[in-house]
């Protein structure tokens, strides 16, 4: 008989050469296990998706109770579903009171999907702009705004009518005209190794959307629900965007993504043509009763309050001749390292001490901590001790 790694490696398409290839039989709290046995703490959270952590009660106990009642029913949009209204009514009651409708998808590249057509049938423009080093998604209009050629090339032609532009720079604002459907932008650019906006940049892209009649796009995919120590990224600079897309922690580990507008943007989508957006399994009922599981949860603990906590913990602890800084917020957190480092020798000796965690896809010097904001003061320094052992062996 195959072993699980062999008809991984047989049978299950493969996103690179060298997958990581952990097997892992369970799951818990912040930790994987092994077939053997062998824990690994998880500082990635799935990529800002595990927020509760694995096989939290809260969430399991949704699921369950969603499972027994219904699962998937109908195409989305047909039928009054509970767990999707409940949770939408919970989402724009967290959100501006001009974000208002909720468009419920699978993915947050579908949410980016959805968020272009959206732009393009309200406002009746063919461009849109977005920013190097940013990714929104690996669908061929995902792949179209993401900001880095390399991940074109072997996909073109790609989108029509797509500019980008430098993040932190307001001399590109002048890209965005009369033309330009939406902007689309991270809160913080999280490929990129977590760049903050600077000088207000945010705030000058909002002018000048308004200006030209641009709708502002906010891809929180990674950034929400807590992840930044606010609900979304945007609170901190005091930005109010006219798209929003969530997915990752959206679903609390279950499949779920979302574009959220005002009702006169995404009426725009019923008529001239009818299903101008549609979705078999979006909004899928035990995705939607697991997310707000999540988010209730969140709120119910404090746990917004706790993630900023926790990384201010970080940042104490994570001192070494091999760090030169520590980018971010809340547990939304880039470690710079110093030019010194072999980057390719710490990850191994970091992992070699039961630790997974991500590089950046456009930021090769240096690494994310992303926990679920679950995690506890002591498990906090236990993860900080073993990271700054792992830079000792690298750099002897």
């Amino acid at each position: 008989m195959l072993s699980n790694r062999q008809l991984f490696l047989n049978h299950v398409g493969q996103t690179s050469g060298q997958p990581l290839q952990l097997e892992v039989e369970r799951a818990e709290g912040i930790y994987f296990y092994t077939p053997e046995g062998r824990r690994y703490i998880d500082l990635v959270s799935g990529v800002s998706v595990s927020s509760l952590g694995h096989g939290h009660p809260a969430v399991v106990n949704a699921v369950k109770n969603q499972a027994e009642k219904h699962m998937h029913l109908m195409v989305y949009g047909e039928m009054i579903q509970s767990p999707q209204v409940r949770y939408a009514e919970w989402v724009v009651e967290h959100l501006p009171s001009s974000l208002g409708m909720v468009y419920y998808v699978n993915s947050g590249s579908e949410a980016i999907e959805g968020a272009m057509k959206l732009a393009k049938r309200a406002t009746g423009r063919p461009e849109i702009v977005a920013f190097n080093h940013a990714y929104h998604g690996s669908t061929h209009g995902a792949l179209s705004i993401l900001g880095d050629p390399v991940f074109h090339k072997g996909f073109l032609p790609l989108l029509p009518g797509i500019r980008h532009v430098d993040f932190n720079n307001t001399e590109g604002l002048d890209a965005i005209t009369e033309k330009t459907a939406a902007v689309i932008v991270e809160p913080i650019q999280a490929e990129a190794g977590i760049i903050e906006p600077a000088n207000g940049f945010l705030n000058k892209l909002r002018e000048r959307c308004d200006q030209t009649g641009t709708l502002l796009v906010l891809d929180e995919i990674q950034t929400g629900f807590g992840r930044t120590g606010k609900w979304f990224a945007f609170e901190h600079y005091d930005v109010i965007p006219d798209i929003i897309c969530f997915a990752k922690s959206f679903g609390g580990g279950m499949p779920l993504g979302a574009f959220v507008s005002n009702r006169e943007i995404m009426h725009t989508l019923t008529h001239d043509p009818a299903l101008g957006h549609i979705t078999t399994f979006g909004g899928h009922p035990v995705s939607c009763a697991a997310g707000m599981a999540a988010q209730q949860f969140i709120e119910a603990n404090n746990l917004i309050s706790h993630a900023n906590r926790m990384g201010k913990l970080y940042r104490e602890l994570m001192m070494h001749e091999g760090i030169t800084g520590i980018r971010g917020k809340g547990l939304f957190l880039a470690v710079v390292l110093d030019e010194g480092v072999d980057v390719e020798r710490l990850m191994k000796e970091i992992f070699a001490r039961g630790i997974v965690l991500d590089q950046f896809l456009f930021c090769n010097h240096a690494f994310r901590i992303a926990p679920p904001l679950v995690i506890t003061d002591e498990e906090v320094r236990e993860s900080a001790s073993l990271l700054i052992q792992a830079f000792d062996a690298a750099m002897k």
